[in-house]
């Protein structure tokens, strides 16, 4: 399939359009199931008829996480604002759950990570309900059976890419409602265990050059993903497929 069937299902508008969104059918009691996308899971998708399944599902709405995702969607004349990472999202998701004496349950990260980033939300939010499980304990599948029993208005699960998406696919029909979305490691950022890059890198969309600099063995994976998923986006401007 080309590559522009699953780039122009990405939403387009603007972050904050976004988070609005997301965050009216978190209170009004609807579902929704976001994937922050990034070059990896739109690789992985010719090669996992799972994720291309995903990644064409109408019950799935996807958002440009990183900014070779906007890049290529400018490339083939796709609306294109801006990027919309997962851990803004998630930020602002949290802030209007706490605001609003919701409930949220969190899934991965390392147990020092996920348990101090719910205290400092009920510490923020006296209001909010939180509960988490690790990232590497216990059957994913039992637990996201509990998750779905206990029905939360908000599920981030940071898991990485593509383990997060499918995990929450595959359990999708158990939920009525709730904003369910694959963050990655959001957590470590959330809770303050890890400093996310300064602004100067946010701003001008060299995150990537940050994290590769800080932790060069990124950069297999960033030529992996990113530089070979351009390759392919030009091939698809050029050929239409």
């Amino acid at each position: 399939m080309a590559i522009n069937e699953y780039l122009k299902r990405i939403y387009g508008g603007t972050a904050q359009s976004y988070f609005e969104r997301a965050g009216k059918v978190m209170l009004g009691g609807g579902r929704l199931f976001t994937v922050t996308a990034n070059p990896e899971i739109i690789m992985h998708a010719d090669r996992d008829p799972k994720i291309k399944k995903l990644l064409l599902s109408p019950d799935a709405e996807i958002i440009p996480d990183g900014i070779s995702v906007v890049k290529a969607m400018e490339i083939l004349g796709l609306k294109a604002s801006e990027r919309i990472t997962g851990v803004d999202l998630a930020a602002h998701l949290l802030k209007a759950a706490g605001e609003n004496g919701r409930s949220v349950y969190l899934l991965g990260a390392r147990e020092e990570v996920v348990s101090a980033l719910a205290e400092k939300l009920k510490s923020q939010y006296p209001d909010i309900t939180v509960s988490f499980h690790n990232g590497y304990d216990g059957d994913k599948d039992i637990i996201f059976d509990e998750i779905a029993s206990l029905a939360p208005d908000l599920v981030l699960v940071g898991l990485g890419v593509p383990a997060q998406e499918l995990l929450i696919y595959r359990h999708l029909p158990k939920f009525t409602k709730g904003v369910l979305v694959g963050v990655g490691g959001s957590f470590d950022v959330l809770s303050g265990s890890k400093k996310r890059a300064p602004q100067v890198f946010v701003k001008t969309n060299t995150e990537w050059l940050y994290r590769i600099a800080r932790e060069p063995q990124r950069l297999g994976r960033f030529w992996n993903n990113n530089v070979k998923f351009l390759r392919e986006v030009r091939k698809t401007r050029f050929t239409g497929k």
